[in-house]
């Protein structure tokens, strides 16, 4: 009886798949990349990005050539054939075979590893801004080991990278593993500057086409999101207008913040106060807070460099 009622079970989920849609299916096509490869991948990443940290915590000078090097190799095998999936898959849905998808991953791949150091050197900022930014911070190891905005956006700027160069399943899923670790939603195709910091970071949204500046700081609960999103006359979304945000240098975005819309500029050396919801935009040098009487904008006479209670 449990087996017949094992093999009718599993005919009608079969007849149930083999019956949707062909838009919501996939068989017989590219592999797609592979989660759990990429995940394994990021922690290799971010061995290298913070060797000693991560990884082999007897990191020393004498073994650094050894380890990092064979990262670094572990990371060009293990990544290039994952983007070589999406790239096939990408000129599969075309219907236009390139037949350079091989030689463009690889290319990819060794653009990555060279843009390290880069990378190495904007996360040395990030960390640098949550130490100054934040006075619960004993000092960098902490940042670096324990603060879960300072992983997210780190990975971010792993996604963001792939993201500028045409590639979209494996930077979404590497945001959405910072996601599902962190709480921090970074859309990958959102743009960062240089000395990042979120605090806390639990409930951050941050949509795909925000910019944000320098010397920025947010705390947990912001969004920086859509006000509406445009369609074309068949009612069909408009994917690439901008719909999101931009925030300008050394602004702090206090808890639980909203911030929405393409057209809507935070002015540099501004201040949005906790719980304040933003359509419009504000001037430089403006303090935006949330009082008994609603909604009040003055000017800032002196920046606020984001310090808190503890």
């Amino acid at each position: 009886m449990k087996k017949e009622r094992l093999n009718l079970a599993a005919q009608r989920i079969i007849r149930s798949i083999t019956a949707d849609s062909r838009d919501v299916q996939h068989f017989d096509s590219s592999p797609l990349p592979d989660k759990e490869i990429l995940y394994r991948v990021i922690r290799d990443i971010f061995i290298i990005l913070f060797p000693g940290y991560y990884g082999h915590s007897e990191m020393s000078f004498d073994s650094i050539d050894m380890r990092i090097s064979y990262r670094v190799a572990k990371v060009y095998e293990e990544l290039r054939p994952q983007i070589h999936r999406e790239l096939i898959h990408g000129c599969q849905k075309d219907g236009s075979p390139c037949g350079n998808c091989e030689k463009a991953a690889e290319q990819l791949v060794f653009e990555f590893l060279e843009y390290v150091p880069e990378l190495r050197e904007a996360l040395n900022l990030d960390v640098k801004a949550a130490f100054k930014n934040d006075p619960a911070a004993v000092d960098f190891d902490e940042i670096i080991f324990s603060y879960p905005g300072l992983e997210a956006v780190a990975i971010h700027r792993v996604a963001h990278f792939f993201y500028k160069y045409g590639l979209r399943l494996l930077p979404r899923i590497m945001s959405e593993w910072a996601h599902s670790r962190t709480g921090v939603d970074i859309h990958p195709g959102a743009t960062i500057g240089k000395s990042f910091f979120i605090d806390h970071g639990t409930g951050v949204v941050i949509g795909e086409t925000t910019i944000i500046g320098d010397n920025v700081t947010l705390y947990q609960g912001v969004t920086l999101g859509a006000l509406n999103f445009p369609r074309d006359k068949q009612g069909k979304i408009i994917r690439n207008a901008r719909r999101h945000p931009v925030i300008g240098d050394s602004v702090v975005i206090y808890a639980g913040a909203t911030i929405l819309g393409g057209e809507t500029h935070i002015g540099e050396n501004s201040v949005i106060g906790g719980n304040v919801w933003l359509t419009t935009s504000v001037p430089a040098n403006t303090r935006v807070l949330l009082d008994n009487s609603g909604l009040k904008i003055s000017e800032k006479k002196a920046h606020t460099s984001g310090v808190k209670d503890e």
